[in-house]
């Protein structure tokens, strides 16, 4: 056996590049493909293509789950790239949701917000994630239209010798941050639907690039969502999991509290009543998107 790197998925098929960086048209060995992008694997050549026969353990595991089914994106990621935009308006829920999953996996999430260039949009944008910055998110400001020398500098300074998903709604512009960084992307996501024999297309099918010749630097990119369901969590993990509401949990009198309706409890001791909260309080906006969470979490599942 061989092993070897899964940078495209399709169906029953994925696509395995060797150590020497050839890439080999591969299908599962039982009914259904376990595999998705970034994930290592023990394969066999089968004449001109191969047999997966295990999946190597997974340092992470980035997906979204909603009440009728799961979507992983990526495996063994370094890092997740949020990209939103000051036009049309991201929306703090959609983005929230996206950081709580990559907390719960233990993958460190850069926010990058784009249009730098449409003044005003982009100063109310930029307040918006003042409370983001201020719980320690890495939050890059970008203009992928038009400063692109400087902007790729900035995106290298902190994607370089990692493993990195693209992650964003439509219209945030994602595809000009690949083509950017990987100016051939278009030709090689041809390539890799040709072989795969889907006819689809970058935004739909999530696909490994590599940035440097090297191959030290990838960048994973993801179809745009519009929905991002965290059904994979328990409620009770979420005010953990939740940069701002986690330093106060251990000041709630009740081991168990919900934060939601307890007496004594320390994180709705802290909800500010100011805008913008103190450094050591909580958004009134942070605080309802916990709400929100924890009851669509705490619905019966049938």
């Amino acid at each position: 056996m061989q092993t070897g790197l899964v940078v495209a998925s399709h169906g029953r098929h994925c696509l395995v590049e060797t150590a020497d960086g050839v890439r080999r048209l591969c299908h599962a060995r039982g009914k259904k493909n376990e595999t998705v992008v970034g994930d290592r694997v023990r394969w066999r050549p089968t004449g001109d293509e191969g047999v997966v026969e295990r999946v190597e353990p997974r340092r992470n595991l980035f997906y979204r789950q909603d009440e009728i089914r799961t979507k992983s994106f990526a495996a063994n990621l370094d890092q997740v790239l949020v990209l939103i935009a000051a036009e049309p308006e991201f929306s703090e829920m959609q983005l929230a949701r996206a950081l709580i999953a990559a907390e719960a996996e233990h993958i460190a999430p850069i926010v990058g917000l784009n249009k730098s260039d449409l003044a005003e949009p982009f100063a109310r944008a930029s307040a918006r994630l003042a409370p983001y910055a201020g719980m320690g998110y890495r939050v890059l400001r970008l203009a992928l239209r038009g400063s692109a020398g400087a902007d790729r500098d900035l995106l290298m300074e902190h994607l370089r010798g990692k493993t990195t998903l693209v992650l964003g709604p439509s219209g945030a512009g994602k595809s000009t941050l690949i083509n950017l960084l990987v100016p051939q992307a278009q030709a090689l996501t041809g390539e890799i639907s040709q072989a795969l024999n889907s006819g689809k297309h970058t935004t739909t099918a999530t696909t490994w690039y590599w940035v440097d010749e090297a191959r030290q630097t990838a960048l994973i990119d993801s179809p745009g969502f519009q929905e991002f369901g965290l059904h994979h969590l328990d409620p009770m993990q979420l005010a953990g999991l939740m940069p701002d509401l986690k330093p106060h949990v251990p000041a709630c009198k009740f081991y168990n509290c919900t934060h939601m309706h307890e007496p004594a409890c320390g994180v709705r001791a802290v909800v500010s009543q100011s805008t913008p909260a103190p450094p050591s309080g909580i958004e009134p906006s942070r605080y309802r998107i916990y709400r929100t969470l924890f009851e669509e979490l705490s619905q019966p599942r049938y």
